[in-house]
Order: structure tokens, then C-alpha cells, then sequence
């Protein structure tokens, strides 16, 4: 069912729904890995998502008897928000089953297009359950986040886009929760040129297409554990699964600490908001073996809440030794918070927070603690802080700030 034909006709369906999203080529990441790195910002989206090619794709499939019926799906939320937004413009009746650990902002960005929102479950499959019993309930057209060719042929219209604008590229790096995307992008992509190397990216503790494809059949994970919500999936669509074990050539997994990482290089060097699934092919850029090939990223989406951005900075700064903390034992004496202070100076050292517990030993004329939280800029500075800690006799330990 996935046909250039098809692919074709819902490229010029979802051009009236989309924002252009031309590539963004990266110095940083192309210095750091050989290679020619290339972003394609579907975090820009008006629904912040990629979501809203395949929701708005498939309704456009339907007759006017099952849209009426009422609409309904499930989804982590940016599907979520591609269905509501697609629903309002054919004038039809949404309602989205969510898990109850959605973030805030997915959840009143999809009330605000008029669907309506009902939390179940603590993962997509437990929401995906109920969905489907309310739609047998009432009667509601299901519209599938993944497991639905229609969805994932107007996903994969981001490959046409793609190929347009870099006929040359080598990789595409794809996200994979439950393969949607991943479907459509690695279909169209060997459609168009077979020598392109389509990669899909999981994360490591949510592989459930990893383990698929491992074992020849789609299978369920006894469960998930990822910061990456949006691709938190125990079981792959099955009626994709095939087009992605003929197409997808390779798939990495990241640990949710990299994704941190990666959300700071995003921040910094391209001034982007990139949420944890779509940072996954950020990350997997540092995992090819290859160099001097072009390669593309997918930003997936940008529906991060405030919240969840303030502490992945803070968890990010702290992996890369940019906030830190050090105990050291001090008589309790005049002068000697002040002698810490300036060997921390004299290495170009800002103290952030200083906790002095005069507890921790019996006889605190002997030994007191005190914790100082420091910004460094990096952690070679790190390191070399230390360092003059210990030659100075403190012998510093380093612990995790509590921020």
C-alpha cells in the first residue's frame, strides 16, 4: 500500500497543513563527527511535531460518514495534537486518550484545538487499550499514532522533502517509538534512491523494535523506561513491521543520559527546543562509524514543558562538569572558609552555593564539612579544581550537586 503514487499524492495533501522545514546544516555536529550533519527541524511544525503529516493524511482518506462518526486516538502527544489540529480543520469530533504521565503542556496544547482529552494509563499501550474500547463504545473512527499505513505514508513525505532539497544524502537518521515514522521515511527513501542508508534510533530502555527485529516477529517489552515519552513504546505496529524489517537498515539505541547531552548542543549551537524523542538522532550522530557522508537528522518534535526543560539543563549541565560539587573537611576555625574560597578563585572557579554542616563529626574543633556547589566550564576545569583542592591537602569529595 505504500507506493511512490501514494507518497506522492500525500505530499501535495499535507503541503496545505505544514510549515516548510528546510535543512539546517550543523558545524557543530559535523566537527565533532566527520561528517557533513544536516537537521531537518520537524520540532518547527505549527503542532511542534511531525505528527500532523500522518493524522491529517489519513482523515483525508476518510468519508464524510467516518469522520462524522467522531474521531479518536491515543498518543503521548504529539500525535495527539496532529489529529485535534487535523480534526477542527474537517470539522470533526476528537477525542484523545492520553497516558496520565503526558506532559502538561501536550495535554492543554491538544485541549486548545478542541479536542477532548481523557488520561488513562501510565504508557502509550495502556492508553492505546482503552482508546480502542471507548471507539467500540461509541462508535469513533480509530486513527492510529503508528501501526497504520496511511499514517506512515504521510509521515514519510518528510523523505520526499529531504531528497529534494539533498539528493545526495548517504543517511537519515529516523526515531523509533512505535515505527510510524520510521515506515514512511525508510520506504520512500529506498523508493527514491536504494543506496540511502535509513537508521533508526530507539531508546535503550524502550528497544521494542531493536528486539523485533532481533527476533524476526514483533514483540512486546515487559516495560519501558525512558525520558523520551514520545517514543515510549512496548509493542511496534504490526501491520508496519514488515516494511520496516525490508527497509531500515540499522538501528542504535541511546541511554537517556546522552539525550541530555544532546539537548544542550541543540540549545547552545542552534538556539533550538528539540524534546527528548526527537533528540535521539541528535545523540546517534556521535555513533556512526562512517565519515565525510551527509547526513540527516530528524528533529521530531518540541513539545518539551517547562519543567522537563529546566531540569534536563540542569542534569546537562552537571554531565558536563559545568556544575559541580566538592565536600572538604575544615577545622572550625576563623579564615578557613575563606582559604577554600581562594584556591576555587585562583582556578577561575565561580562558587554557586556554599553549605556548612557542623555536624558531621563529634568534635567540630577537628572537622567540619562544607559543601561547595561550583560552575566550571567544563570538565577539564573540573578536574584541574580539584586537583588544586587535593594539593592543597582538603582531599575533596565530589558528590552531585542538589540544585
Amino acid at each position: 500500500m505504500l507506493t511512490l503514487e501514494k507518497f506522492e499524492e500525500a505530499t501535495e495533501v499535507v503541503k496545505k497543513v505544514i510549515l516548510k522545514t528546510k535543512l539546517v546544516y550543523s558545524d557543530y555536529l559535523s566537527e565533532q563527527t566527520g561528517n557533513k550533519v544536516y537537521l531537518k527541524p520537524e520540532n518547527m511544525q505549527f503542532t511542534g511535531a511531525y505528527k500532523v503529516r500522518g493524522a491529517y493524511y489519513k482523515i483525508s482518506t476518510l468519508t464524510d460518514e467516518e469522520r462524522e462518526k467522531g474521531l479518536i486516538t491515543a498518543s503521548a502527544g504529539n500525535h495527539a495534537q496532529g489529529v485535534a489540529y487535523a480534526a477542527k480543520l474537517y470539522g470533526a469530533k476528537a477525542t484523545i486518550v492520553m497516558p496520565t504521565t503526558t506532559p502538561l503542556m501536550k495535554v492543554n496544547r491538544t485541549k486548545s484545538y478542541g479536542a477532548e482529552v481523557i488520561l488513562h494509563g501510565d504508557v502509550y499501550d495502556e492508553a492505546c487499550e482503552y482508546a480502542y474500547k471507548l471507539a467500540e463504545k461509541h462508535g469513533y473512527t480509530f486513527i492510529h499514532p503508528f501501526d497504520d499505513p496511511a499514517v506512515a505514508t504521510g509521515q514519510g513525505t518528510i523523505a520526499m522533502e529531504i531528497i529534494k532539497e539533498l539528493p545526495t544524502v548517504d543517511y537519515i537518521l529516523v526515531p523509533i517509538g512505535g515505527g510510524g515514522l520510521a515506515t514512511g521515511v525508510s520506504t520512500l527513501a529506498k523508493l527514491l534512491n536504494p543506496n540511502i542508508k535509513v537508521i533508526g534510533v530507539e531508546p535503550a530502555g524502550a528497544n521494542c523494535m531493536q528486539e523485533s527485529l532481533r527476533k524476526g516477529e514483533v514483540v512486546t517489552l515487559p516495560a519501558v523506561s525512558t525520558i523520551a515519552d514520545g517514543t515510549a513504546v512496548k509493542t511496534p505496529g504490526i501491520n508496519i513491521f514488515p516494511y520496516i524489517q525490508k527497509n531500515i537498515d540499522d538501528i542504535i539505541t541511546i541511554k537517556d543520559e546522552e539525550l541530555i547531552v544532546a539537548f544542550l548542543d541543540m540549545v547552545e549551537n542552534h538556539k533550538m527546543v528539540v524534546e527528548n524523542s526527537g533528540l535521539l538522532t541528535v545523540a546517534a550522530v556521535k555513533h556512526l562509524t562512517c565519515e565525510g557522508k551527509k547526513v540527516v537528522s530528524i528533529l521530531s518534535g518540541g513539545n518539551m514543558d517547562i519543567i522537563t526543560m529546566s531540569s534536563t539543563l540542569q542534569h546537562g549541565l552537571i554531565e558536563r562538569g559545568r556544575i559541580f560539587t566538592v565536600s572538604v573537611l575544615l577545622p572550625d576555625k576563623p579564615g578557613e572558609l575563606g582559604k577554600v574560597s581562594n584556591v576555587i578563585a585562583q582556578e577561575q572557579g565561580n562558587v554557586v552555593k556554599l553549605e556548612h554542616n557542623q555536624f558531621v563529626s563529634i568534635n567540630r574543633n577537628a572537622a567540619v564539612e562544607l559543601r561547595i556547589t561550583i560552575e566550571a566550564f567544563g570538565n577539564e576545569h573540573k578536574a584541574q579544581i580539584v586537583n588544586a583542592l587535593e594539593k592543597k591537602g582538603y582531599k575533596p569529595k565530589v558528590t552531585r550537586p542538589n540544585l
